[in-house]
């Protein structure tokens, strides 16, 4: 893996946890030699993870809508920023980037980049891993949704491979590594033409 897209918040959060989770994290990436890319933000988790890669001279691609960057996120940009028209322009060009995903703690945007992305795996627009990295049981709620839509028939049972989730960063970048998509629907669409 060359470089993994990092969704989390713009926010710390009310526990200290979150952001020691982020700096671990972006020690390990640094470590391994695997680039960041993310959001662009500053702020929050986001700049957490950002400054330490970047602090530790790593590789960091920013990718902010136009929007959000006048808006002042685009204020102390780290590392390698490039400007998109919009959101879903913002998410293509972040999967066209990385090679992997991993998703920390954060609110609405990071649920739904995270949700995306696992529908566009089970779509097979793509078929790089999709990690969770469940910080203080932050994510616990939502996989318990995922497990209970899998058993109540909405999502089929070898679809729950295409996430996976782990507590510690390490372990988790070692699952990434090693994973191999199965097929989990018949979707042969070509989606380069859409």
């Amino acid at each position: 893996m060359n470089n993994i897209c990092v969704f989390c918040g713009s926010s710390d959060g009310v526990s200290p946890v979150y952001t020691e989770s982020a700096r671990q994290l972006g020690n390990e990436l640094v470590r391994r030699n695997i680039g960041l890319v993310y959001g662009a933000g500053h702020l929050g988790l986001m700049g957490t993870i950002a400054k330490t890669v970047a602090n530790q001279g790593g590789k960091v691609l920013g990718i902010i809508p136009t929007a959000l960057s006048r808006f002042g996120n685009g204020l102390n940009m780290i590392g390698e920023t490039i400007e998109v028209k919009d959101m879903h322009s913002r998410k293509k060009l972040m999967a066209d980037r990385s090679d992997a995903f991993i998703a920390l703690p954060g609110g609405y945007g990071t649920f739904e980049e995270l949700l995306e992305t696992i529908t566009w795996s089970q779509l097979n627009i793509h078929s790089k891993p999709i990690g969770i990295l469940n910080t203080n049981g932050f994510y616990t709620h939502l996989i318990a949704m995922i497990d209970h839509a899998v058993a109540e028939g909405f999502i089929r049972p070898q679809q729950r491979s295409l996430v996976i989730v782990h507590e510690d960063p390490v372990k988790l970048l070692d699952a990434l590594a090693s994973y191999t998509k199965t097929q989990v629907s018949d979707f042969k669409l070509d989606w380069s033409s859409a």
